[in-house]
């Protein structure tokens, strides 16, 4: 997956027309205000949310996107199925876990309540399938520093499997500087951005409130 968050349209379509045909973006809006060009030249690309979504923005998102991959609560799992139901869509989903339990980030606990609570609302989630997990490890300088981290997710997924049926195939994990260690560890879908595109070329209000 190319992460193109933060980089300009013009770049997803140098990007698809080289044949890379799946992106990831962050925000809803950010996507949105980039959409229309990007499709007036290709439709070829595939587009994932894996930034967090707020409930209230489940509605755009389902309209705006192929696969949220980062879906952190039963709640918002009700709110895009319901979305996706109005506009006769059906959505694949990545379950977004905390693999590191870090406070200033988003994801599911990996011993929560809501994470097995939410495997068991699939069959009622008629509009949405879970196709696996989805994890941002905490920050190590050395790549083989997250391995531990990235084993751990697919262990956790092959039990969450296990209990559930559901096949959960998907491993999304590994970024630009570590994603060798995270397709070592099983990772079905590394995120890449920096390596792609370049420094992500950030906007001046961005850098004063980082968000």
């Amino acid at each position: 997956m190319a992460v193109s968050k933060t980089h300009p349209a013009s770049s997803i379509i140098e990007a698809i027309a080289a044949g890379q045909n799946l992106f990831g973006e962050n925000r809803v809006q950010e996507f949105a205000g980039k959409r229309g060009e990007v499709l007036a030249h290709s439709a070829a690309g595939k587009f994932h949310l894996i930034g967090h979504l707020q409930s209230n923005k489940a509605a755009r998102a389902a309209e705006l996107f192929d696969a949220i991959d980062s879906v952190d609560s039963l709640l918002l799992a009700e709110r895009l199925n319901e979305a996706a139901g109005r506009l006769n869509r059906h959505l694949d989903v990545l379950v977004e876990i905390n693999i590191g339990g870090e406070k200033a980030k988003y994801g599911l606990d990996p011993e929560s309540v809501e994470l097995r609570a939410l495997l068991d609302a699939q069959a009622q989630l008629t509009n949405l399938t879970i196709r696996g997990c989805m994890t941002v490890p905490p920050f190590t300088e050395y790549p083989e520093g997250a391995r531990g981290y990235f084993r751990s997710l697919r262990e956790l997924r092959d039990r969450l499997s296990a209990q559930s049926g559901f096949a959960l195939a998907e491993l999304s994990m590994g970024m630009s500087h570590d994603f060798e260690v995270a397709i070592e560890e099983g990772s079905t879908c590394v995120r890449v951005g920096t390596a792609i595109f370049g420094s992500r070329p950030y906007p001046a209000p961005y850098l004063e409130s980082p968000q």
